[in-house]
């Protein structure tokens, strides 16, 4: 990662840009699910980093500074185009500090190792009927069958296991729900996600 020290020039601008451009547009795309548009925030968010190089302090991540600018420019769009959703009030409530990273896998990483944690915290029957649905997607009858149990015992201990999850990884909640139509996140929205079974 580029480690940017005063001077800020033209070429200190150009080697972030071609660093950084591709994945600060898949995070604004996430945002207002526009490509067109998310390349122009973007762009619009480097003319405004060149703008005030004298005043960035240079010893905190410029990523860090983009990111923040772009999240902030998408959610203007989405507000001044009336797409702001509820959906996105979470998300906007999310550390003003949150960047977007790429890849995405450390993020991805964090969320495993959040929602093991969790699971693991579940008593062992609620946390077996728990894998049995999320992890190896089996329905509520095949699991009832399977333990030898009734489906309402099933129904209970799931209802239990989710209500546990979602407060054990509420902070984590936005990121997922945002991301649920995007790799890497996609399979981690199924966790939180009540079922008929």
């Amino acid at each position: 990662m580029l480690k940017v020290t005063p001077p800020f020039n033209e070429q200190t601008l150009e080697s972030l840009f071609r660093e950084h451009f591709t994945g600060l547009c898949q995070f604004a795309a996430g945002y207002v699910k526009d490509e067109q548009v998310a390349k122009e925030i973007v762009q619009d968010a480097f003319v405004n980093l060149w703008e005030k190089r004298d005043t960035i302090d240079l010893s905190k991540p410029v990523k860090s500074y983009l990111s923040t600018t772009v999240r902030n420019k998408c959610l203007n769009y989405l507000r001044d185009h009336k797409k702001f959703s509820k959906d996105l009030l979470a998300l906007e409530n999310l550390s003003q500090e949150a960047i977007y990273d790429q890849p995405d896998r450390l993020i991805e990483s964090d969320i495993r190792l959040q929602i093991t944690s969790a699971m693991d915290e579940l008593p062992e029957k609620c946390r077996e009927i728990f894998t049995l649905s999320r992890v190896q997607n089996m329905k509520y009858q095949q699991i009832a069958d399977h333990l030898k149990i009734s489906v309402k015992t099933v129904e209970t201990q799931m209802s239990k296991a989710l209500q546990h999850m979602r407060i054990r990884l509420a902070e984590y909640l936005p990121i997922i729900f945002f991301y649920f139509a995007i790799s890497p996140f996609h399979h981690f929205a199924s966790f939180f996600i009540a079922s008929s079974g």
